[in-house]
């Protein structure tokens, strides 16, 4: 049995126009990080879905066994209820979010656009891989946090104090796969990079803009960490994202 979700963190479903955008979140975060994003779809009228991602906002202990088809199959299943009552569909992700956005859209032509705020589509440096696996074989499951990476003081995802090891380990292995094949994405993509960030580094955005086969653009943001959608930058964020899910998906009258 799980723990009880967190204030903050419940999930988020909005019945709107038959245009619909899905929204995820990060790796150890929780729906805080993207609930101004998701909130603000659904003022627009679409129909909106932000899942809870199995094993976060919760407890810590939720989150050690879960792995990558967790996370991705919650994804796709709420794609999926979108699809069953909507035209047409995009997806906004920041971190992992933006990462499984990534792998959505490789296996779905159909998406009609991506938005993603400082995305992960890139597996762990061998040293990083190494470490964590010295850490498992010590005995430990988890690591200190990687989460709340925002300049703005006294601002809170209401993420996980700890990252969960082989956790980890199941989302690195997972973008081997992302990356390899991100020129399978045809979705017109917008990339918001961080210029300063702790958890994925901002030339990582590169592989996506050299390698996504459809129309890319990205906008760097000058005054925020990782969570930037709750950061300095975060009106900045928002009138991107809206302005580009609105160009490529359609926008409510």
């Amino acid at each position: 049995m799980t723990a009880p979700v967190l204030s903050g963190c419940e999930p988020l479903v909005a019945e709107g126009s038959n245009l619909g955008v899905l929204v995820l979140h990060g790796f150890t975060g929780s729906p805080a990080s993207m609930r101004s994003l998701a909130e603000g779809f659904a003022a627009r009228g679409y129909s909106v879905e932000m899942p809870l991602l199995p094993g976060h906002g919760t407890d810590l202990a939720d989150m050690i066994p879960t792995r990558w088809a967790d996370w991705y199959g919650e994804a796709d299943a709420a794609l999926g209820r979108l699809f069953a009552r909507c035209e047409r569909v995009a997806v906004v992700g920041l971190s992992m979010g933006g990462g499984l956005s990534l792998a959505l859209a490789e296996h779905h032509s159909e998406i009609a656009a991506l938005g993603l705020v400082n995305p992960m589509c890139q597996p762990l440096v061998a040293e990083l891989r190494e470490g964590i696996d010295a850490l498992l074989e010590s005995g430990l499951e988890y690591f200190d946090s990687i989460g709340s990476d925002i300049a703005k003081p006294d601002v809170s995802e209401l993420g996980y104090p700890g990252t969960p090891l082989e956790a980890a380990k199941s989302l690195s292995f997972a973008m081997e796969t992302v990356h390899a094949d991100l020129s399978n994405i045809v979705a017109p993509t917008l990339v918001l990079t961080s210029r300063q960030d702790h958890v994925v580094p901002p030339d990582t955005a590169a592989a996506i803009v050299e390698r996504v086969s459809g129309p890319v653009r990205q906008v760097l943001l000058e005054n925020s960490y990782h969570v930037a959608t709750m950061d300095f930058d975060q009106p900045l964020v928002e009138s991107e994202i809206f302005a580009h899910i609105a160009e490529h998906l359609g926008a409510n009258s």
